[in-house]
């Protein structure tokens, strides 16, 4: 099994900025698919970025507040929060995909953006 684990959630107040790590277990890292899903108090969780083995990118902010990297010789893919809003709050999950459709998921950390 891949195991995937998350860290640099906290908490922070709206404007401030976040970088969320995500680190798998692989001898075939480059080729994993990597998503960030959140899941906010009450609401299902939902994907909010995703890099490729390709290094295609895709995030659900409108406002382009996320960005998704990743560093494959570190074996680390990383979430970039900027300007965070209150809603921006969640237990934030990585999620991999090996090429031939392996996942694996990470146990979260915690995001909250309050004053």
């Amino acid at each position: 099994q891949v195991h995937v684990v998350e860290s640099g959630g906290g908490f922070v107040q709206p404007g401030g900025s976040l970088r969320l790590s995500c680190t798998a277990s692989t001898t075939t890292f480059s080729s994993l698919t990597v998503s960030w899903f959140r899941q906010a108090p009450g609401k299902q969780r939902e994907l909010v970025a995703r890099i490729t083995n390709i290094n295609n990118t895709w995030t659900s902010d409108e406002e382009g507040r996320y960005s998704i990297s990743r560093d494959n010789n570190k074996k680390m893919v990383y979430l970039d929060l900027t300007n965070m809003k209150p809603t921006d709050t969640g237990a934030y999950y990585c999620h991999t995909k090996g090429y031939y459709g392996g996942e694996s998921w990470g146990q979260g950390t915690q995001v909250t953006v309050s004053s």
